[in-house]
């Protein structure tokens, strides 16, 4: 089978809920990925964020496969000896000392709001069933019934209602947004400590140490969504150590497992994730030996091989080079670390033309909210691989029509 016929075959059975390029990934290794033609291409996503480690990395798949060969299923009903072990190590190196485990990033987030909601009930004092969560614009979460509620995007919210109540959005990046919604009933804010999905938005320095702020005087819990930007991504190990800020609850996944198979936890105090018994959350999946095993692995890569300073380097390298490109096309360039987003002017239209021809270069990029091209190569990336990406990205930019001499 060739590459047209994969995709008409999945066009065939699939339900038309992506829009990818017209691509077909057969082998990963690293930063490079081959389709079935075998033509070798960057990849220039990391699927969003979950091989920030690169694809199959040996270490991890090692893991999974001595795990696969042992156990790899008890559920919670028993205890198994991988999840223990995970937590501890997950424990000391954030720093949190309670753990509740996941599959997806959606559901770490579920996790993350029910812990809220449950904290503001029985700490708080908020009145049964009046709980509220304060969340942003343009966020992404997930696209679960309670992710799109709380969602402003139309297109994640229409004709899925009634959606989930106890939701209110605010500006991104304004503080004094976040302080004038408070009321007595909220018990959370739920926040991106940069926005990937809707077009890599960064929030003006200083936001993150305000929220903290405003979230302690209010007795209010400060939620981060770190799915996207922690475990390395931004060039600190959350994007929140940025500004030196600790909330209250944060959501992982992603690179979590380094790309094997879906691991996801949310990561809280005694104080609000002791409130939890035996039967109010749960997953059969979260916490299984195997998921446990390869997180140990993906993490062990993560400090090892030192992928967030490697990201902090190597972004400001490419943010540096992006930014002084001579593009008619571009507006701006944005981001932390290897989570940089390529905004075009607004004439411009959509980025996806550009993302098909850096493709025939051999780079694989997609853009996020139709204007933005995304450039996030996993972590493990090298200086001189990075610097041939970034040319190639500003030749196409300034118009270059030529094929690139793709073949590295």
């Amino acid at each position: 089978m060739h590459t047209a016929d994969y995709i008409a075959l999945e066009k065939r059975h699939a339900t038309n809920t992506y829009n990818p390029l017209e691509v077909v990934i057969a082998r990963g290794e690293g930063v490079w990925v081959w389709d079935v033609e075998g033509k070798k291409y960057l990849d220039c996503l990391s699927a969003y964020s979950a091989v920030s480690q690169g694809h199959c990395h040996p270490r991890i798949v090692n893991a999974l496969v001595e795990q696969a060969q042992r156990v790899t299923l008890t559920s919670r009903a028993f205890y198994n000896d991988q999840f223990p072990l995970l937590l501890q190590e997950l424990c000391a190196l954030t720093g949190y000392p309670r753990v509740i485990m996941m599959n997806s990033g959606a559901e770490a987030v579920e996790a993350s709001l029910k812990a809220a909601r449950l904290w503001g009930y029985r700490v708080k004092g908020v009145p049964d069933e009046q709980a509220e969560i304060i969340v942003c614009a343009h966020n992404f979460h997930g696209r679960t019934i309670t992710a799109i509620s709380l969602s402003t995007t139309p297109l994640y919210r229409r004709h899925f209602g009634p959606l989930t109540p106890g939701f209110k959005a605010i500006p991104y990046g304004d503080a004094a947004a976040l302080e004038a919604a408070i009321t007595p009933h909220t018990v959370g804010f739920l926040v991106e400590p940069i926005q990937g999905e809707g077009g890599v938005v960064t929030p003006p320095e200083g936001y993150l140490r305000a929220v903290r702020e405003i979230c302690d005087r209010h007795n209010v819990l400060m939620i981060a969504d770190e799915i996207q930007t922690g475990l390395g991504r931004t060039g600190q190990f959350f994007a929140c150590d940025w500004e030196g800020v600790r909330p209250d609850i944060v959501a992982i996944g992603k690179a979590l497992s380094g790309g094997m198979l879906p691991v996801s936890a949310a990561l809280g105090s005694d104080e609000i994730m002791g409130l939890f018994a035996p039967g109010m959350h749960g997953s059969t999946f979260g916490g299984n030996p195997m998921g446990a095993a390869v997180a140990r692995a993906a993490l062990k890569v993560i400090v090892e091989e030192k992928l967030p300073e490697r990201a902090r380097e190597l972004g400001a390298r490419a943010i540096h080079a992006l930014r002084a490109m001579n593009s008619p096309y571009v507006a701006e360039v944005r981001g932390k670390g290897l989570l940089i987003g390529i905004v075009l002017k607004p004439e411009v239209g959509s980025a996806r033309p550009f993302c098909r021809k850096l493709q025939e270069r051999g780079l694989l990029l997609l853009e996020t909210h139709d204007t933005v091209i995304r450039f996030a190569p996993p972590l493990v990336i090298t200086a001189d691989v990075l610097d041939w990406a970034v040319g190639e990205i500003k030749a196409v930019l300034a118009g270059d029509t030529t094929d690139g001499g793709n073949g590295r």
